[in-house]
This record gives structure tokens, C-alpha cells and sequence, in this order.
């Protein structure tokens, strides 16, 4: 098995932003540190009631009306940081998370290529 940098198909962009993670009507304040067209990496909230076998609604503020909004599942845990699988998202919140990476990327093959991957999933 490669390395996780072989493994990873989807750029990681560092990004602050109020986010929140939401399960069964309730909702959490997280820690951002990374988001991507597939998913994201939260610091691990110290007291957190929740079940992290069951998905989640993520919800990224990127500016005073850009709001994404993603179904994630928890893929790992490490280090009290959580990654989060993106298993779908709407159609508004793809365009400006589109927009947020094709921002920080500076290789339009490379955005090319992840909007690829992201549609054959």
C-alpha cells in the first residue's frame, strides 16, 4: 500500500471558518483545519456526546452567505484530529467549494483532474 500522500486523490486546502458538525438534529461547534472537494479534518472536540458510527451533516461558513453543507461519515481519528468522507452535498455547496479550491490551487490540469475523480465516485 502506497504512502497517504499516493493514497489522497483530493488537494487539502487549510481553511478557518466556522464550522459546525450536526447529528440527529443536534448541532456542534468543530475546529477547521482542512477542507477538500471530499471531505475535511476537524480537531477532535474535547466533550462531544455524539455517536461517530453514525453520519453527520457538516456546515462550512465561507463567507456571510456562502454556506456549504456536506453528508460525511468519519474515516479516521488520529492525533484528536477527526477525518470526515464527504457521501454527498448539494449542488450550491459543490460550486462554492469548487470555487475555494480552484482559488488555492494554482494547476488548473490538477482541479481538472479532482473534479474528474469527483464525479466518478
Amino acid at each position: 500500500m502506497g504512502d497517504s500522500r499516493e493514497r489522497r486523490r483530493f488537494q487539502r486546502i487549510p481553511f478557518d471558518a466556522a464550522t459546525q458538525l450536526c447529528q440527529h438534529g443536534q448541532c456542534w461547534p468543530v475546529a477547521l483545519i482542512d477542507l477538500s472537494l471530499k471531505g475535511l479534518l476537524i480537531e477532535r472536540p474535547a466533550a462531544w456526546p455524539v455517536d461517530l458510527t453514525q453520519p453527520f451533516e457538516a456546515r462550512v461558513q465561507l463567507g456571510a452567505d456562502v454556506l456549504v453543507r456536506m453528508q460525511v461519515e468519519l474515516r479516521h481519528e488520529e492525533a484528536g484530529r477527526l477525518g470526515f468522507a464527504c457521501t454527498s452535498m448539494d449542488i450550491d455547496s459543490i460550486s462554492h467549494l469548487h470555487r475555494l479550491v480552484e482559488l488555492n490551487l494554482a494547476d488548473e490540469t490538477e482541479m481538472q483532474r479532482e473534479l474528474g475523480e469527483l464525479i466518478e465516485d
